[in-house]
């Protein structure tokens, strides 16, 4: 069964919240920023990992760091009887870092990464022949402001 954050203590989430700015935040201070015992961060740090909750540590290249690499957004309509044909094809595009159905104007928006924007024009084009696919309108991302 699935955890929903909602469904966490506020120290739970607090620590969540504080890992998503740092996670190499020291489990020292960690707990004098919760002003919770530091075995207590432990505790709890082992408990969300074993129940998914913290699935991972990571590392964000800041973006002038980060490859050249073109990203943009993509939002798909698909006739409602090829969704799962449709979803069957993007699963095989490796340019697609995330998808995710949703609701008002598209059924999907997912994100991609091209290594020019040549291959961005291919991979719009593969897309939007895709039997079941409708529509496609994409935004290229410029810069990134907020990240978390």
């Amino acid at each position: 069964m699935k955890t929903r954050l909602e469904t966490l203590d506020d120290t739970d989430r607090n620590l969540i919240a504080l890992l998503q700015v740092s996670a190499r935040e020291s489990v020292a201070n960690l707990a004098r920023k919760l002003g919770v015992a530091r075995t207590t961060v432990v505790a709890r740090l082992a408990r969300l990992e074993k129940n998914g909750v913290i699935a991972g540590y990571t590392v964000k290249l800041g973006q002038e760091v980060t490859d050249n690499a073109l990203r943009a957004y993509v939002g798909i309509t698909v006739e409602p009887k090829a969704a799962r044909e449709v979803l069957k094809r993007f699963k095989r595009m490796p340019e697609i870092e995330l998808l995710c159905s949703v609701s008002g104007e598209f059924d999907y928006v997912a994100w991609l990464r091209a290594a020019s924007p040549e291959r961005l024009d291919q991979l719009l084009d593969e897309i939007g022949e895709i039997d079941g696919v409708t529509r496609t309108t994409t935004s290229i991302v410029l810069a990134r402001k907020i990240e978390r």
